[in-house]
């Protein structure tokens, strides 16, 4: 589920991305269905998606086939009510890396007003294996 629509502008340790939330996205069903808003969590996850952007264009600290995973989210505020129709501008900026552990801040803005914002780190994994055709999962072996 891809919740960045386009990247607006991005710099070696910043970029902004917009996304415009359509009233049919499957997220406004239950939350809420006469006042639909934006989950936080949805809007949570457009920063992390941001900030997994930022770290992709980044071919000097980030290899080819890593995946920024999320490790921690610290400090997540919500300011303003994200509805239907309402275009967000995403900022994710990184401020510190470790080896391969990123600390970063993340920002919504609607109408150029802050709606939340929070602290957040990741760090790169390989990409899990994926497993031949036909095979089963562990989970779903059966005994004969």
């Amino acid at each position: 589920m891809l919740l960045v629509d386009e990247i607006v502008s991005e710099t070696a340790d910043s970029i902004v991305c917009r996304k415009t939330f359509r009233a049919d996205e499957f997220f406004f069903d239950g939350h809420f269905p006469d006042s639909p808003i934006v989950p936080g969590v949805i809007q949570c996850e457009c920063c992390l998606q941001a900030g997994a952007i930022l770290l992709a264009g980044r071919s000097g600290d980030v290899a080819a086939d890593a995946v920024p995973v999320a490790t921690r989210m610290d400090g997540v505020k919500f300011k303003k009510m994200v509805r239907p129709g309402d275009t967000v501008e995403i900022e994710a900026t990184l401020n510190d890396q470790v080896s391969n552990a990123f600390y970063m801040t993340g920002k919504m803005k609607v109408g150029g007003k802050l709606a939340m914002r929070l602290d957040f780190s990741c760090s790169l994994s390989s990409p899990a294996p994926t497993p031949p055709s036909g095979s089963s999962r562990p989970d779903q072996e059966t005994s004969t």
